[in-house]
């Protein structure tokens, strides 16, 4: 048995701790049928945001890069009644397919989708003064963490969580002068967060159905 085989049967066996109901694999199979990469978390990293939010108590939820709204239903399920997701989806079919999902999870009326440019949209909440949000969760295109995540910080508060997803890229991050723009990308992300005196955290390598991958989990401080 290779390594992957073993990560996804491991991945396979907790799905007892992040089963998928019928929304949630049809969330899935929607972001499939409409022709989008298979780049969704994987269920156990959507129950790890979901537990995430939970712990937080998070009322309001950022999420950059919708896709399909798989990992938008995994974060939108933990809010309360009163809560709020605002996410950011660069493509108008993407973000259509998501609000099906969601709609029809009944979660719909908890997310607000921004369809737009991400940066863009950013701006246009800070220029809102929108109230602060309690978790941020990035997974959009890499050569844009580092301002992605600088935004994120002023639309925070001191307490928020901010998750940055595919930073490892399979060991890549640790490779100076890599050709990949979406691994430089994550490297200026994970150097600036490191010289920013307004955050705390870490990278936690992880493996599973996915591959070998990881995150970076951030603090606001100041």
């Amino acid at each position: 048995m290779s390594t992957q085989e073993i990560w996804t049967k491991v991945d396979d066996y907790v799905a007892v701790l992040a089963p998928e109901d019928e929304h949630l694999v049809a969330a899935r199979r929607r972001t499939s049928d409409a022709g989008m990469p298979d780049i969704a978390v994987s269920a156990p990293q959507g129950a790890l945001l979901h537990t995430l939010a939970a712990l937080l108590g998070a009322r309001r939820i950022l999420e950059i890069g919708t896709l399909g709204g798989y990992s938008t239903l995994w974060l939108a399920r933990a809010l309360p009644e009163d809560g709020a997701l605002v996410t950011l989806e660069i493509s108008p079919e993407h973000a259509a397919v998501a609000r099906m999902s969601l709609d029809a999870a009944g979660v719909g009326g908890r997310v607000e989708i921004v369809v737009g440019d991400a940066l863009t949209s950013l701006e246009a909440l800070l220029a809102a003064r929108v109230e602060p949000f309690d978790l941020v969760f990035i997974d959009a295109d890499k050569q844009s963490l580092a301002r992605y995540t600088d935004l994120s910080v002023r639309l925070g508060r001191p307490g928020t969580a901010i998750v940055l997803d595919n930073v490892v890229r399979d060991g890549a991050l640790a490779v100076p002068d890599h050709p990949d723009d979406r691994v430089r990308g994550a490297q200026e992300a994970v150097a600036a967060a490191a010289a920013d005196p307004r955050l705390e955290g870490t990278v936690i390598q992880t493996v599973g159905g996915k591959g070998y991958d990881g995150f970076a989990l951030l603090r606001v401080v100041g």
